[in-house]
């Protein structure tokens, strides 16, 4: 019997229950036993006998067979909660699955261990709730594991599952990652299908995973990419990811690389930048790329425009309990709730397409120039798990969207983006972030894995791997 959840990578886990090491079943009784005995707060909801039965009959054969995951707490599942994490919706239950879930479970044999915490409606990049409290990160539980995947990241790192699902509309999977030193890709927009029933909105999210190896990621996109009719802007299957790791390289010579530390505008530590500029130097070395410095990588402010947009679907989901249910929600929501609203119209809409029209125009430019664009996850390490979100660090007044600068270019654009573990900073980790062309997953996962075969990472938080 194991007493303890597994802390290698998933595609191990499926090793061993192959080899007969361990079992579904023991290895979900070990996810239960580590949750309950976490002070991380990284899970919301657990279905225990449900899945303890999906565990006893698990097909080991498929690629996740018998892999307890975790779910983010936006990804709905039929019967499980539907909160949005937050208070109002505390009652409200799901009556469909995700595509994504639904792959996993029947085309990847995952068991779905339980749901991890969300920051409120995804708004922000700090996981701490009316409805759940705060997440902690296992590295050092006074810092938060960021968000809105924080959940997942904390499962992750924290040893309690070995993968779990994760969405990006403005970094909400390369945060968490730097932040707890997982690997995350946020794939081209539309990789995999966000139906059913998903309001198009901004554009910008794309779902995945958080994982501790490229390898694992790799095989979560093949198992749950491809086309679905009910996203007209899902992209058809693509497969192969897993197995061609690693045959891309003689590709990444000779690539343009921009290795920049103010994308999108933001402000990053200077001693962050020192080291992550020295695993993007090996990189670059290692790969054959060429850096290319003096390359314009400014690009326009998208301004209080896109803010006003991306409220509109909150205000929809909250205009029956508004203004009466402002207590209950948390700060960050509120506030944005109260400046938005009824800002949106006809003008604030035209400046919304202007902007990002010049923004297509620009990352065009840019990625004419040069094949990736390398920089930072964040701007610094982990801040507090209560928040606030930071205004300051190192003496540079940043602003509390300094965050979220470095991914949300990404997302406006549909790139896909990596953030690859890259050392630590005062005990807690740090992202190196790759955005490469639209379509390039596989030779950023290659590139990932360069690094991961170099410069190894710790798959799970030292605390956890010391027991």
């Amino acid at each position: 019997m194991a007493n303890t959840p597994w802390l290698g990578d998933s595609c191990s886990l499926v090793e061993a229950f192959r080899s007969g090491e361990r079992s579904p079943a023991e290895e979900l009784q070990a996810t239960y036993d580590a949750i309950d005995a976490s002070d991380l707060n990284a899970f919301a909801y657990t279905p225990r006998e449900e899945a303890m039965r999906a565990a006893e009959q698990a097909d080991i054969s498929l690629p996740f067979g018998g892999v307890p995951i975790g779910v983010k707490e936006l990804d709905s599942v039929a019967g499980w909660p539907a909160t949005e994490a937050c208070v109002v919706f505390a009652d409200h239950v799901a009556t469909h699955t995700s595509v994504m879930i639904d792959r996993m479970v029947t085309q990847g044999g995952a068991v779905l261990a339980g749901q991890t915490t969300s920051s409120e409606f995804g708004g922000v990049n700090l996981t701490r709730t009316v409805l759940h409290g705060a997440t902690l990160n296992p590295w050092n539980t006074a810092h938060t594991p960021g968000g809105s995947s924080g959940g997942t990241g904390a499962a992750v790192a924290g040893g309690l599952v070995t993968i779990a699902s994760g969405g990006d509309g403005g970094g909400s999977i390369r945060i968490p990652a730097g932040f707890t030193g997982l690997f995350g890709l946020k794939a081209t927009f539309g990789r995999i299908p966000r139906a059913p029933r998903t309001p198009i909105g901004n554009m910008t999210v794309t779902i995945g995973c958080l994982s501790r190896s490229v390898r694992d990621t790799a095989r979560w996109f093949d198992v749950c990419n491809g086309y679905d009719a009910r996203d007209q802007f899902s992209l058809p299957r693509t497969s192969g990811w897993e197995n061609e790791l690693g045959t891309h390289t003689e590709s990444l010579r000779g690539m343009r690389v921009a290795v920049v530390p103010d994308w999108g505008g933001a402000v990053i530590s200077p001693a962050m930048w020192v080291v992550l500029e020295n695993v993007a130097d090996d990189l670059i070395a290692n790969a054959g790329m060429r850096r290319i410095d003096g390359v314009d990588i400014s690009l326009p402010n998208m301004g209080a425009a896109w803010s006003i947009s991306g409220m509109i679907e909150i205000h929809s989901q909250l205009a029956a309990y508004w203004p009466e249910c402002k207590d209950v929600l948390t700060p960050e929501i509120r506030s944005g709730l109260e400046h938005t609203m009824g800002r949106y119209g006809v003008e604030a809409r035209a400046k919304i397409e202007d902007r990002r029209m010049e923004l297509n125009e620009r990352m065009a430019q840019i990625f004419s120039e040069v094949d990736f664009v390398i920089t930072a996850s964040n701007p610094d390490i982990a801040f507090g798990a209560e928040g606030p979100l930071p205004s300051e660090f190192g003496g540079i007044t940043a602003g509390a969207a300094n965050n979220g600068r470095l991914t949300f270019p990404a997302n406006l654009h549909g790139n896909p983006a990596v953030s690859v573990p890259a050392g630590t900073i005062d005990g807690l980790p740090i992202g190196l972030q790759i955005v490469g062309r639209h379509y390039s997953e596989q030779l950023l996962l290659d590139a990932s894995l360069m690094i991961e075969r170099t410069q190894p990472w710790p798959l799970v938080a030292p605390s956890v791997a010391r027991g």
